[in-house]
């Protein structure tokens, strides 16, 4: 098993590891750290080195080379369209998808004092928390879930916002202030869930883990990420989406903003769960009719990626 090195990154891939081990008694997993070009900068906004994959090319190539026989992931860093010798084997269990302030003096989104300052990497969350609150300032903050804690700290931030996933994960529900509604921050697409990446021909790995495959979240996360690739979108992008799935019905909700969340297009949509992907590409198709390829256009040609 690949997986990155940071401890949640390692969290997710113990967590793996025992799922199968649990499903198939006579399985030994063996997990190896794979370092990825968006573990080795860490002084650059993530808008300016680069596209999608940052998280993930270099376990995919390992994967592909047969040097590992399966990749675990976050999967809102997959990309919306991986490589035809690749397909997602399994996806885990979904955490609540919510994103969380952790602010000083365990103030709100709405008590924080005019001028705050934010720390966040994600153009999502800064466009959204814009609309809310132009006041707000916003400032570039990398690292994993410790050390944005640690710099909150250090650089005197008002607040920092981060996934509920991960700080559940690693032990910091303790310093949460407020869990942000959807209404107020919309999550990245497939947040909370983790993938576990195989090679499409593998099929002695695929039976493996498809033991461990959870169908409600699958299909929660086919329709976003179908939405995401209709809207040809990253994590580089302001655009966020959350499925929720009902007995048999499955509704999905998407937005994309303007950087400075002046701008903002949401809508809503509902269907069959066995149509999850159409669903998704039918909510993105709709958010370009009402206005988004202008607002995704102008920050492209900006230059203004996350």
């Amino acid at each position: 098993m690949g997986s990155r090195g940071s401890k949640l990154a390692l969290w997710q891939a113990g967590y793996v590891k025992q799922a199968l081990e649990l499903a198939v008694p006579d399985l030994k997993v063996e997990i190896e750290v794979i370092k990825t070009t968006g573990d080795k900068i860490l002084d650059v906004a993530l808008s300016k080195i680069g596209d999608k994959g940052l998280f993930t090319k270099e376990i995919e190539k390992e994967l592909l080379e047969g040097n590992i026989d399966i990749a675990v992931h976050s999967m809102k860093d997959l990309p919306s369209q991986i490589g035809p010798d690749l397909v997602i084997g399994a996806v885990l269990p979904r955490e609540n998808p919510q994103d969380v302030l952790i602010s000083k003096y365990n103030r709100n989104l709405l008590e924080l004092p005019i001028g705050a300052v934010i720390g966040t990497s994600s153009l999502r969350r800064q466009a959204q928390i814009k609309h809310i609150r132009p006041d707000i300032k916003i400032v570039e903050l990398r690292g994993n879930v410790e050390t944005r804690i640690r710099k909150m700290q250090e650089e005197d931030l008002d607040a920092i916002i981060l996934a509920y996933a991960g700080v559940k994960r690693l032990g910091f529900e303790n310093l949460i202030s407020e869990y942000l509604s959807y209404e107020v921050l919309m999550p990245a697409v497939g947040q909370g869930a983790i993938a576990v990446e195989t090679r499409a021909g593998d099929s002695e790995v695929l039976a493996i883990v498809g033991q461990i495959d959870h169908e409600p979240t699958r299909v929660q996360v086919e329709a976003e990420r179908s939405f995401l690739a209709r809207l040809e979108g990253g994590c580089q992008v302001p655009i966020a989406a959350i499925a929720d799935l009902q007995g048999q019905e499955l509704r999905i909700k998407g937005l994309v903003a303007s950087l400075d969340g002046q701008e903002f297009i949401s809508l809503e949509m509902s269907g069959s769960p066995n149509q999850a992907a159409e669903l998704g590409r039918k909510l993105g198709q709709s958010l370009l009719d009402a206005g988004a390829g202008p607002i995704l256009n102008r920050i492209k040609y900006t230059g203004a990626r996350e």
